[in-house]
């Protein structure tokens, strides 16, 4: 094994996505991916909706990831620190891969000091202006109410209806983005505004599907970590910079 060193950031696997098959064939992807940072990472921040959907009843969580969470299992067991941030797909993570992974669970954002700079990271939804109405579906979706409800359901049924409801997402459409301007681009607008307040070196967000990387500011930095369907990228941190870079299983 090699020094580690570096820390790596991803988001918006969406694993389970309809059509599932392509979510195996993803999900090996990633494990390739993995596999590949697993000689030099001290940490990996897993930023929100890895799952396309996830509930953990008492005794039951969604069936399959297998050998996605055996090379999660792996890497902590190496040692590598794990942080997994709730997304809107997956928002309703408790207490099972924390006791499992020893993995770290964050509801909303994270504000790191790493080598001597200041990093700020959410998945990114409900951020910014606009979109009043996922908003106020966000707060009761997170109601320990609302999640009480859902576990009176019978897994079956639960998960019957996330899996009908996934096919209808904008992954399983294959929606193509496209980059709307600094003023459009709504995590942007959000990280100026934070900046108005206190400094950042990095935003660092998921969510909008949409892998880029922009200097806001004085000497601030937004990366999207963009997602696995058609971009395969992620972030790593050297201990020096961050550079948002892409997953090629060839290599």
């Amino acid at each position: 094994m090699g020094i580690r060193n570096k820390i790596y950031f991803a988001s918006d696997f969406h694993l389970g996505s309809y059509p599932t098959s392509h979510s195996l064939d993803r999900e090996r992807r990633i494990v390739a991916w993995l596999d590949h940072i697993k000689t030099d990472a001290k940490e990996l921040y897993l930023v929100g909706d890895i799952f396309d959907f996830w509930f953990e009843y008492a005794s039951v969580v969604p069936k399959g990831y297998i050998r996605f969470l055996g090379k999660l299992a792996e890497l902590a067991d190496l040692g590598v620190k794990i942080t997994l941030f709730k997304g809107n797909h997956d928002m309703w993570m408790f207490g099972y891969l924390k006791q499992e992974l020893g993995a770290e669970v964050v509801s909303n954002e994270k504000v790191l000091q790493i080598d001597g700079k200041r990093f700020y990271i959410h998945h990114g939804d409900g951020l910014g202006p606009g979109d009043a109405k996922y908003k106020f579906l966000k707060k009761i979706f997170r109601s320990r109410f609302c999640q009480w409800l859902f576990a009176r359901l019978h897994p079956n049924l639960g998960i019957g209806i996330a899996t009908r409801w996934s096919k209808h997402s904008r992954i399983a459409n294959n929606n193509e983005e496209k980059f709307l301007g600094e003023e459009n681009e709504w995590l942007i607008v959000y990280s100026k505004e934070i900046l108005q307040g206190e400094h950042y070196d990095y935003f660092i967000f998921g969510h909008r599907h949409l892998p880029y990387e922009r200097s806001i500011g004085n000497h601030s930095t937004i990366v999207n970590l963009g997602e696995w369907i058609n971009y395969n990228t992620y972030a790593v941190w050297d201990g020096e910079q961050l550079t948002l870079e892409t997953w090629n299983s060839g290599k």
